[in-house]
């Protein structure tokens, strides 16, 4: 079979890019189809497949303001010609999903997950309610959601990352999914020399959703440091909340990243996440989660041995979490074991048994 892969759009190494590079991997003469590339924002091996883009590509401002450019998104995404492809591998979060197969086609989904902002979280990315703007953002996202849902036919077998993205597949598509966890890199990710310190780590966008508040009030009240770690249109609103216990590093280098959560009492995640890569790199580093029994950390972190999970979101179950959590004698060795479970080597092979089943994969393609 001749594979294509199809991706929302390459701008920085995120997540999502590393799990594309890994999935790369395995049909590394695909072609990667994306509705815009901003060259050298991404990695080497992304890059080293051809890469075709969308009309898109030359709308003007895109670099600095592609999101304004959503509503147009469905449309580019079905423009591309995928009539040379027998499997389609699309990663997605966005509008991925929604490329058009060729007739008899194959498509395999690995949804990380249906569109936040156009589904249950559209007031929190978009609290503003009022006003023409404000309306015209909402009549939008009401046809994006009706096109998100009429498309998933078109994919044959969703794949989800964690079992809490797979019950919204569910929910919005009607479709069921496998699971199949992202990858850390394990390799990478180890524990260090020394002992660990007197604060706690936060890493995330800086965006209303993450809670993050809820992390900088409940290490004030158990009178512990916070290390928040990522950027984001939040900061701001953060900094001005937060006290002197916390400290906002912004965007680091991978091995400061490492440094921070060798380093830390715990890594703190207040927030619904998807699945939470950063929760298995933390006990890769043998530091235990502290976070709150939802989402797709679950999928990650048993409670009590871990890490902590605690169930109400508020700044007193989160501080009663951390100060048992900096009661426990975690074992480091116990916390590596288990990163172990979503390594690299882990993920590639369950992928390459779910792109099997399709048929061998030839090369090059069209």
């Amino acid at each position: 079979m001749r594979a294509a892969l199809i991706h929302d759009w390459l701008t920085g190494m995120r997540g999502g890019e590393r799990m594309l590079e890994l999935i790369g991997s395995i049909v590394p003469e695909a072609p990667i189809h994306t509705l815009f590339h901003f060259k050298g924002q991404v990695s080497a091996e992304i890059e080293s497949h051809p890469i075709r883009t969308s009309f898109l590509q030359r709308a003007p401002g895109l670099k600095k303001h592609y999101r304004r450019y959503l509503p147009l998104f469905p449309a580019a995404i079905e423009d591309f010609d995928l009539s040379p492809f027998d499997l389609l591998v699309s990663s997605s979060h966005c509008v991925a999903k929604g490329a058009i197969p060729a007739p008899g086609a194959r498509h395999i989904c690995y949804c990380f997950t249906p569109m936040r902002y156009a589904w249950d979280q559209e007031h929190a990315y978009f609290p503003r309610r009022k006003g023409i703007i404000a309306r015209l953002r909402n009549l939008a996202l009401t046809r994006l959601r009706a096109w998100d849902a009429a498309s998933s036919p078109r994919v044959d077998r969703f794949v989800a990352i964690s079992r809490f993205v797979a019950a919204r597949i569910r929910r919005y598509y009607g479709r069921e999914a496998e699971v199949i966890s992202p990858a850390a890199d394990t390799a990478f990710f180890v524990p260090g020399e020394g002992n660990h310190g007197n604060y706690c780590v936060a890493i995330a966008a800086l965006v209303p959703y993450k809670r993050l508040e809820l992390a900088s009030m409940a290490c004030a009240q158990v009178g512990i440091e916070l290390r928040v770690i990522g950027d984001g249109p939040d900061r701001g609103r953060l900094e001005r909340q937060a006290g002197a216990g916390t400290r906002f590093l912004g965007r680091v280098e991978r091995e400061r990243l490492r440094h921070e959560l060798r380093g830390a009492l715990c890594l703190v995640q207040p927030g619904v996440e998807d699945f939470g890569i950063a929760a298995v790199e933390a006990l890769a580093c043998g530091t235990p989660v502290v976070a709150l029994g939802h989402g797709g950390v679950l999928d990650i972190v048993r409670d009590g041995e871990d890490g902590i999970l605690y169930e109400d979101a508020n700044v007193d179950a989160l501080a009663a979490a951390i100060d048992k959590a900096r009661q426990i004698r975690f074992n480091y060795l116990n916390l590596r074991s288990r990163a172990e479970e979503f390594s690299t080597a882990v993920f590639v092979e369950r992928f390459r048994s779910l792109i099997a089943r399709e048929g061998p994969v030839e090369g090059p393609t069209a």
